[in-house]
């Protein structure tokens, strides 16, 4: 699994600065602090207006962001962003590029959410902040300018979990459901014997070790963890579930969990396309400002969510 030249230069630089969550980092504290301290700092993507904003949810007050695109039609589709960060770390700042380069390239209204973090608030407390945060923009779509029939989720790693997770409770409880499912390297179960798991070299930016570390912060308890709104691909059943279009990185302990979640969706009768980027690792979607291969990917994992999502192209200048 070569990784792709830029990003091999990126990581080597990268390397000596990169936190072991699942070894010397042992405190959700410190790893946030790292976390954040590490963040590379981005150039902000201009889109036509951002809003804070705080919805109910089942904690308490739930923090969003809102971001309305440059170029859009009258009533554009809304698209519920979660971020990634194992369930631990991340927040609307740490994803504030990703959720940016969504809204120009879905050309979307994107409701990024703050959801509740593990450990102080472990499986299902994000879960059910996810639910919270897709019936409030499924509610008050109109009120931001965008289509009520047109409401999607997405989301990276975890946040690609949490999207699915939300989206089959839906399916399964009536509520109102997204009619499409954006999942960049979702985390989809907790087995950690898969091939890209056991085949991992260590050189990316996730390690097995971290995702271990982060599952026993986010479900300490090893039954919830079979629970398929914690590991969807546990589902028995993943029929009416809405389209998806499912990206994977080739370097990735992850990858082949989101090819078999592709692959039981599709089984499930459930239209789903699989973007496979070669020579790239988790977490790529974070540095499409430097990194060209990642912002081509994106570009077309974006793409794929407008022509879902019957967004029209934008007519020349």
């Amino acid at each position: 699994m070569p990784l792709h030249p830029d990003a091999e230069r990126l990581l080597s630089a990268m390397r000596e600065r990169i936190p072991d969550l699942g070894g010397a980092v042992v405190d959700a504290a410190q790893a946030r602090a790292l976390f954040a301290e590490l963040a590379p700092e981005h150039q902000p993507v201009p889109v036509h207006r951002v809003e804070e904003r705080g919805i109910p949810g089942p904690g308490g007050a739930l923090p969003v962001r809102v971001y309305w695109p440059a170029v859009s039609e009258a009533e554009p589709p809304v698209v519920v962003y979660f971020h990634g960060g194992g369930w631990v770390l991340g927040g609307l700042d740490s994803h504030d590029l990703h959720a940016r380069n969504l809204t120009n390239g879905a050309r979307a209204i994107v409701v990024s959410v703050d959801y509740r973090l593990a450990p102080e608030h472990p499986f299902p407390a994000p879960v059910e902040d996810a639910c919270a945060a897709l019936a409030w923009a499924a509610e008050h779509a109109a009120e931001l300018g965008g289509d009520p029939a047109r409401i999607a989720v997405a989301g990276d790693s975890a946040g690609g979990n949490l999207a699915t997770a939300a989206a089959l409770i839906a399916a399964r409880q009536g509520a109102p459901r997204p009619v499409f499912q954006l999942l960049v390297y979702p985390v989809t179960d907790h087995d950690f014997t898969t091939e890209s798991y056991v085949d991992d070299d260590g050189r990316g930016m996730l390690a097995p070790a971290h995702m271990r570390w982060f599952w026993d912060l986010y479900a300490p308890d090893a039954a919830d963890r079979d629970d398929p709104r914690a590991s969807p691909l546990r589902a028995p059943d993943l029929a009416g579930l809405p389209p998806a279009h499912v990206v994977v990185a080739e370097c990735d302990p992850l990858r082949t969990e989101g090819e078999r979640y592709a692959e039981r969706l599709r089984l499930a009768g459930v239209r789903t396309s699989l973007q496979h980027c070669a020579g790239a690792f988790h977490g790529f979607a974070g540095f499409t400002d430097v990194l060209p291969f990642a912002a081509e990917a994106m570009a077309e994992a974006y793409s794929a969510t407008a022509r879902a999502l019957d967004v029209p192209e934008p007519e020349a200048s």
